[in-house]
């Protein structure tokens, strides 16, 4: 898809936590410039693998405020801004606009399970009308993790109702045939679809969706970068290899925490495994299985990075 505001690889980023649980914003602006100088394109912020529902509202302001502040270009940034109440998914993504990103990541409201299409176009028109503009909307479609979908109906109907609020979608359903069929119904009117899933990136490039946003990011965005910029051939085959194995090892243990050790033992900076509870660090067998995961998927060292000689 050509012209997407996001197009191409976007991390889903790590939040860098002090002892104390509260954002650590250097660390984590120097990991955002090491995506950015390795594969990605953009930065969602604040989403899942950000344990963005782990964070309170100021909390939330405050990272955005300072990765902005650090030196992180704002229209890179895409925060994830829905929560489980009207009120607090308008501030939040009136601030983000107020502080230059061109979009925001949009869950459904995720508390009442089997919201009807019409509730949650409700819902949704309210958002638009009170955010008033200015910044584009993307839809977070996770039901293994909201438990509420986005039905084609009702994304038709709030693109028609609303033309040019909603931009796009970030699909980690986890079914190419729903991103697919999003990229059919809609692509042609500019609708850009997310694959949260690294093992599509080549596929929903080549179908005319506009890229990804994904938890592995933090780790293979370098092999997410080549498949963008190379699209077909050997090059971009072995590419999109090497982010499906990497998925796979993700996977293979509990993925944030997982993720945040394959960092740590990465930069040697054992910090990166602090987590917010209920998320729980892992344990050191399960830490050693995501080490050797990523080892046997032939991707460490990370480029760029150093590669820590232990874990601590």
């Amino acid at each position: 898809m050509k012209n997407a505001l996001f197009g191409g690889v976007n991390a889903a980023v790590l939040t860098a936590m002090k002892p104390d649980l509260s954002p650590d914003l250097d660390r984590m602006a120097a990991h955002c410039r090491w995506l950015l100088a390795n594969g990605c394109n953009g930065l969602g912020i604040m989403g899942t693998t950000g344990e963005a529902n782990s964070f309170g509202l100021t909390e939330r302001k405050q990272i955005l405020e300072g990765l902005v502040a650090r030196g992180i270009p704002a229209h890179v940034m895409m925060p994830g801004t829905g929560c489980s109440n009207l009120s607090d998914t308008v501030e939040l993504t009136q601030h983000a606009r107020a502080h230059g990103c061109k979009g925001v990541l949009v869950l459904p409201p995720f508390y009442y399970k089997a919201p009807s299409d019409d509730g949650l176009f409700a819902y949704f028109s309210e958002v638009i009308t009170r955010v008033g503009g200015g910044i584009a909307i993307y839809l977070y479609h996770f039901p293994q993790q909201s438990a509420v979908p986005f039905s084609l109906d009702l994304i038709g109907r709030l693109l028609k109702a609303f033309p040019g609020a909603i931009k796009g979608v970030k699909d980690s359903s986890g079914s190419y045939e729903n991103m697919k069929a999003m990229i059919d119904a809609f692509a042609p009117q500019g609708f850009e679809v997310y694959s949260g899933s690294d093992e599509y990136v080549q596929r929903i490039l080549a179908d005319g969706g506009a890229g990804c946003i994904t938890a592995a990011s933090n780790t293979n965005s370098h092999w997410g970068g080549i498949v963008y910029a190379k699209r077909t051939g050997a090059e971009a085959d072995a590419a999109q290899a090497m982010l499906t194995a990497t998925r796979k090892a993700a996977t293979a243990v509990a993925l944030i925490p997982g993720l945040r050790e394959i960092i740590a033992r990465s930069t040697g900076d054992m910090g990166w495994r602090t987590i917010r509870p209920p998320h729980l660090p892992l344990d050191q067998a399960e830490a050693d299985k995501a080490w050797a995961n990523f080892q046997a998927a032939g991707a460490l060292p990370l480029p760029g990075m150093a590669v820590a000689k232990a874990a601590e």
